[in-house]
Order: structure tokens, then C-alpha cells, then sequence
């Protein structure tokens, strides 16, 4: 009997360890938001079957037990809970009553992430690669000449960097001509576009948007920020039309460019008109940013996110999980858009609806999907040329960066029936 008893509680133990899960809470009591993002992608890159819970405490993620993923989490400073087999069952039947707003989500495969973005050093940092850094997922850095020679269908999901798509440098020739970044900056662009058989950067871009565009309608995923929003549709409803004034690109623009857009090539905007003053930080009218002059900014920019239904939306509902539902706002050269350039079509996400703007996009195109996000640092509220990267340890639970984040983990994600 003295041989039994322990060898009786052996058993007990490990029956119990093996079908047991870990569940990392995703609501207020989640100690790092952002590194659990990355402990999820780890899961999914050692074959783990994982459940993204939404709506159940923030979003959560559920998987497997393993002694591995949870020293993981410790080391990580994540939060979770280990609960057992029969915790699990009760919390996906809970989920998929009829009359709650959740779902579970499957993830499968860790997304392949490519970010869009210059390999000479910008003077600004992008919000994605900090968020991707911090969070440790790993990612390639891509730009003009791997897209243009084929390298998009090697990734499923894409993220564009602070980037002009129009040829214009970014509209920084007034305030920063003098720079040697910005010489720099237009140096290398025009040596790219003309070792890749352009005569122009205009065209280059013009290229590597409509490349982006059928990697999207091919089933990739594809995310802009900032400036990458607006400039990308431009460029492709200016496609055949020149916008560039002579400091761009050495001749006059077309002085009937406005009526010749194409706004049925575009993802978001329409009806748009262009910005044709050189020295205007601006590229058109989508651009809301400038409604900022005439409020207390700081104090009263705040957007919400929408609320979806999970069982029958889950897509935008994978996209708005998060701890907050009321974001302060952040300013960008591109902050966020106005509502009546936006089309009908698009899936609104987030807004501020006392400036009556739009912040947080989504669309499909094709097999694949897009999301804008507008603004440049979640952290920031405005955020310069030439200032400090944002230290991610000081906001390990931004609400602002998390949507950033539901964004690279949504490829991995695929409907499946629960097993109740």
C-alpha cells in the first residue's frame, strides 16, 4: 500500500498535466498585452493547436499545455492561467452559445511578415517594427527592388512602412530639402528606379503598388500606417497620370491631373481632390489631420472601435480585440481620413465621432484583405522627424499597438466548429 499511494498520485498528476491547457487572458489582467502577441506566434511555430477566444476576456489565447510554452510565458512576463481539460470544454461551450458575442478562432501557421521599408536608415521609426521587435516575431525587411522582381508570394502578410507610393519624397522638400537624409533619401530612390528600367521614382512606386495590389487580390494580407494609407491609393488612382511638380521629378505635372484619376482602382478612397502645392505637408484631401488646429488636440482625440458580431463577423471582430474600446488618438502625416472620401464598401472600424473621421480601416480585394490604420505611433501623440523611437517597455499594454498586432496574427487564424 506505501508503494501504491505514491505511485496512485504519479498517475493523477500526469493524467491531469497532459490534458491540461494554458490559457493567457487577454482582458485588464494581462501583465504584457504586447508580448503575449508573440508568445501566441511562438505556439504556432512549434506546431501547437491554439484557439484565439473572441471576445472571452479581451481576446484570449488558449492552447495545449507544455511545460516549454510555459516557461516561455514566465520568461516573457506574460500572465496565464493553467486550467484543466474540463475548464477548457466549459469555456468553448460558454463561446459558442447563441446569445454570447464570442467565437474561437483556430490558429494554424505563423504568418510569414515582410515589412515594406528602406534599408538606408529613415529619421523617423515605424510603430509595426517596434511592435514586431518587442513583441519578438520575427520578420524580413523587404523593399522596391525585392517586389518588383517577385519576392511577395514568398510572405502572407505585408506590412507598408512610413511611405510616399506618389513619387514625391514624401512632400518633405519644403522643410528638409537641405537635410542630408532627405538628398540622401532621393538620391537612392532615383538610383533604384533607374537600375530597375524607370525614369522616374513615380513609376517605380507606381510599380510596387500594383505589385502590393495583386500579392493582395492573390490572398496576402496586407497592412498600411500613416503615410502609407492615402499616398498608396493615390498612386494607383493616378496610374498613367503625372502628379509630380518639377522638384519631384524634373518636369511640370499634368495640369488636368485631377480630373483623370481613377478612383475604381483604388482600395479605400474616392472622390478625393490632390494636394498640387509643393510645400504643403499634404497629399490630398483624405488626410483629416489638420482638424487638429482647431481643438484642444491632445485632450480630445479619441477614437473608438467598433463592435462586431463574432460568430457572423469574425474578421473585423479578430481585428478590434483588445482590453480598451475607447483609444486616445496619435497624430501622423496621415492621421486619419475624412468619412466622405471613404467608400461605401469599406468595413469602418474605428472613428472619431466627434471630429466625424475615420481611424481604422478594412476591405478584401481579390482572395486577400487590406486594413489602414491611420497615424503614425499608438505612444506618441505627435510624433516628429528626427524623434526617439517609442521604448515599448514603458507600454507593454497599449491599446493603440494591439490592433497593430491583431493585424499580424489574423493570417494565421481559420474558422473551425467546436468540439463541445
Amino acid at each position: 500500500m506505501r508503494i501504491l499511494f505514491p505511485f496512485l498520485l504519479f498517475t493523477l498528476y500526469t493524467s491531469v498535466s497532459f490534458s491540461a491547457y494554458i490559457l493567457i487572458p487577454m482582458d485588464n489582467t494581462q501583465k504584457n498585452h504586447l508580448k503575449s502577441y508573440g508568445i501566441a506566434y511562438y505556439v504556432l511555430q512549434k506546431q501547437v493547436e491554439m484557439y484565439w477566444l473572441l471576445n472571452y476576456r479581451g481576446g484570449s489565447f488558449m492552447f495545449k499545455h507544455h511545460s516549454s510554452l510555459e516557461n516561455e510565458c514566465t520568461i516573457r512576463g506574460v500572465s496565464y492561467d493553467i486550467i484543466a481539460d474540463v475548464q477548457s470544454t466549459a469555456i468553448l461551450q460558454e463561446i459558442s452559445g447563441p446569445e454570447v458575442n464570442m467565437d474561437a478562432m483556430k490558429l494554424e501557421k505563423p504568418p510569414a511578415v515582410a515589412v515594406y521599408s528602406p534599408k538606408d536608415r529613415q529619421p523617423w521609426d515605424d510603430a509595426v517594427t517596434l511592435a514586431l521587435t518587442y513583441a519578438e516575431i520575427p520578420y524580413t525587411v523587404i523593399y522596391d527592388e525585392e517586389i518588383i522582381l517577385g519576392a511577395l508570394p514568398l510572405y502572407d502578410w505585408l506590412h507598408l512602412h512610413h511611405e510616399d507610393f506618389t513619387g514625391q519624397f514624401g512632400k518633405f522638400w519644403s522643410g528638409s530639402r537641405g537635410e542630408q537624409w532627405y538628398r540622401d533619401y532621393v538620391k537612392n530612390n532615383e538610383e533604384t528606379a533607374h537600375r530597375l528600367g524607370f525614369s522616374k521614382v513615380s513609376q517605380l512606386k507606381l510599380a510596387v503598388a500594383k505589385k502590393i495590389k495583386e500579392f493582395v487580390a492573390g490572398g496576402g494580407f496586407m497592412f498600411a500606417m500613416c503615410a502609407a494609407t492615402d499616398a498608396f491609393d493615390i498612386a494607383l488612382a493616378a496610374e498613367g497620370v503625372d502628379i509630380c511638380q518639377p522638384m519631384f521629378d524634373g518636369d511640370p505635372a499634368d495640369p488636368g491631373m485631377q480630373a483623370k484619376l481613377d478612383f475604381s482602382k483604388t482600395f479605400a478612397f474616392k472622390d478625393f481632390l490632390l494636394s498640387t502645392n509643393p510645400t504643403e505637408y499634404e497629399f490630398s484631401t483624405i488626410d483629416a489631420t489638420r482638424l487638429r488646429d482647431f481643438i484642444p488636440a491632445k485632450n480630445a482625440d479619441f477614437f473608438a472601435l467598433f463592435e462586431f458580431s463574432a460568430k457572423w463577423d469574425p474578421v473585423p471582430t479578430m481585428l478590434c480585440q483588445n482590453h480598451e474600446r475607447i483609444l486616445k488618438g496619435f497624430m501622423g502625416q496621415s492621421t486619419d481620413f475624412h468619412k466622405k472620401y471613404v467608400k461605401p464598401e469599406v468595413v469602418v472600424m474605428g472613428e472619431n465621432k466627434s471630429m466625424g473621421t475615420i481611424r481604422y480601416i478594412h476591405g478584401e480585394f481579390g482572395k486577400g484583405t487590406w486594413t489602414f490604420y491611420g497615424g503614425h505611433d499608438p505612444e506618441d501623440y505627435q510624433h516628429l522627424v528626427k524623434d526617439p523611437p517609442t521604448d515599448l517597455n514603458l507600454f507593454p499594454n497599449s491599446p493603440g499597438y494591439r490592433l497593430i498586432l491583431n493585424n499580424v496574427l489574423f493570417p494565421a487564424a481559420r474558422k473551425k466548429k467546436l468540439k463541445t
